[in-house]
């Protein structure tokens, strides 16, 4: 079974790649839907946290968001950071 890490979590995704690609490509198509009601802009960034378990092209542009995220959230705001699972450094 796979998983990915999504604030401090681990979440499962399915097991074969097939059907992760298509769970992926079928989050990002409904938030590109989003104006519809029950479909939402959070299904995008979800959408692309599944493929990038394949991809290497989502997975690096998922790592170098991340590391901002964290640096960002680090400098402003260090317990949240802590509670995230972002390092604060001393």
């Amino acid at each position: 079974m796979q998983y990915i890490k999504f604030l401090g979590h681990r979440v499962r995704v399915p097991a074969h790649p097939l059907a992760r690609a298509l769970l992926g490509v079928l989050l990002v198509l409904g938030g590109l839907f989003s104006f519809l009601p029950i479909l939402g802009v959070w299904m995008l960034p979800l959408g692309l946290i599944v493929l990038s378990v394949d991809s290497a092209v989502i997975r690096r542009g998922r790592r170098r968001a991340s590391v901002k995220f964290g640096r960002w959230v680090v400098l402003r705001w260090p317990k949240l950071a802590r509670a995230l699972g972002f390092h604060v450094l001393q």
